[in-house]
């Protein structure tokens, strides 16, 4: 690959930045276990805590702007990464005990300040990467730096596990160092090369509510006008209540019907990382050369595949223990279809809406393709526990698995109507 100088140097900080966010990630994959497990978190609190991760994500079109009048990305970059990254180092006060059900709620309220800084950090990140590489090579080196994080996520995983079986509260002392971590991780993005293509006479000078009615006004135009983008969120939009509704469901799963451990987790986790990391390189040439409705039609249906293979599990609990895991056998087709839909999802996810404009469209296209990820999430999580706890573990993952063929179909019949 002939890569420019600012290419190589990106990519080189890029990288660096995968192999320290896949250590924040390994610890993080964890975090709803640790929840129910070690601090016994009730069912709903589960709900939100995944749900605080999402809906952070409804209001983006309003930071959208806010994000436009900023000419100086760098440094909010920073000052946001500080911000929500701090707070994880208050966990070391975290009693070494059954806790009190107030730390429940001091635990939700620490992750939600951190997740409030995706909707600033992610749309940025994909800004300065989109900016530095070429069309030809973005998909391509974004896949390799994918395969860094996933590869050292799935080291950190399953030691951190083995950790916690050990100590169930060795969270307590993990975190604050992984404050530290992502708070240097942000740093690096900000040695990237980005100048702000507009000047300051450029940025609008309407009031801020003008400007996001104009905003509002403008993704409206982009779905009215945009068919395949707008078939492309559809399909988004039917995954993604699937994939919510099902996220939490899974963690109750594994906790109250097989009784897993954090080893058996982490193993289970790594499994499906480690296809994804294999899958990751190929899914990333792949994605530059069809069109990205059929690349989510595959990714759909390998999450109906490791859905139902989680649904069966309830059937077929056929299974045996070494080494402190217990191995379902039902449970390996879900390490492999959930590593296919990891691989594709991390993808498509992070850049699937940029197929669909020109360069300098790239951040309103995510700003509003992540405005719908919080919109859903405003009451799929809890839509699932509710259903669990209202219709059981296989009813809910039927629906789910009924919303990923809705999807499919979406995706397959937008494609074919295009080339008519």
């Amino acid at each position: 690959m002939n890569l420019t100088a600012n290419e190589k140097k990106t990519f080189f900080l890029h990288l660096t930045y995968a192999f320290l966010s896949g250590i924040i990630q390994g610890v993080l994959a964890l975090n709803e276990f640790v929840f129910i497990k070690s601090l016994h978190g009730s069912n709903f609190q589960l709900g939100f805590l995944f749900q605080f991760s999402v809906v952070v994500f409804a209001f983006l079109f309003i930071l959208n702007e806010f994000l436009k009048r900023i000419t100086n990305k760098k440094k909010l970059l920073m000052v946001v990464g500080i911000i929500t990254h701090l707070p994880m180092a208050l966990l070391a006060f975290f009693p070494h005990a059954q806790p009190s059900p107030i730390y429940n709620y001091l635990f939700l309220g620490i992750f939600l300040v951190y997740f409030m800084g995706w909707p600033v950090t992610l749309p940025l990140i994909n800004l300065f990467l989109k900016n530095s590489y070429r069309h030809a090579h973005f998909a391509t080196l974004f896949s390799y730096a994918t395969s860094v994080t996933k590869a050292t996520m799935l080291l950190v995983t399953f030691g951190y596990g083995l950790l916690l079986d050990l100590d169930n509260y060795a969270f307590t002392w993990i975190f604050p160092g992984v404050s530290l971590l992502g708070i240097g991780a942000i740093y690096l993005l900000t040695r990237i090369d980005y100048h702000h293509p507009e000047s300051v006479a450029d940025i609008s000078h309407q009031g801020m509510v003008a400007s996001i009615g104009q905003s509002v006004k403008n993704m409206l135009e982009i779905l009215k006008d945009n068919a395949p983008y707008r078939h492309f969120e559809i399909g988004f939009m039917l995954y993604g209540v699937a994939y919510m509704m099902s996220i939490t469901v899974i963690t109750i799963f594994f906790d109250d019907a097989l009784h897993l451990n954090y080893a058996s987790v982490a193993f289970y986790k790594n499994g499906y990382n480690v296809v994804a990391i294999l899958l990751l390189p190929l899914c990333g040439r792949l994605m530059g050369k069809i069109d990205p409705r059929l690349f989510a039609g595959m990714t759909y249906l390998s999450m109906f595949l490791y859905i139902v293979s989680v649904a069966l599990t309830e059937f077929f609990a056929f299974h045996f223990e070494m080494w402190d895991i217990r191995f379902y056998y039902m449970l390996l087709p879900y390490m492999v279809f959930n590593g296919a839909f990891v691989a594709g999802m991390s993808l498509l996810w992070s850049i699937g809406s940029a197929y669909f404009c020109n360069d300098e469209d790239v951040a309103d296209y995510q700003s509003l393709h992540l405005s719908l990820v919080g919109v859903r999430a405003l009451f799929a999580p809890l839509a699932g526990v509710w259903l669990y706890e209202m219709i059981g573990f296989a009813l809910t993952f039927s629906i789910a698995a009924a919303l990923l063929v809705l999807a499919m179909g979406m995706m397959v019949w937008s494609h074919k109507k295009q080339a008519q």
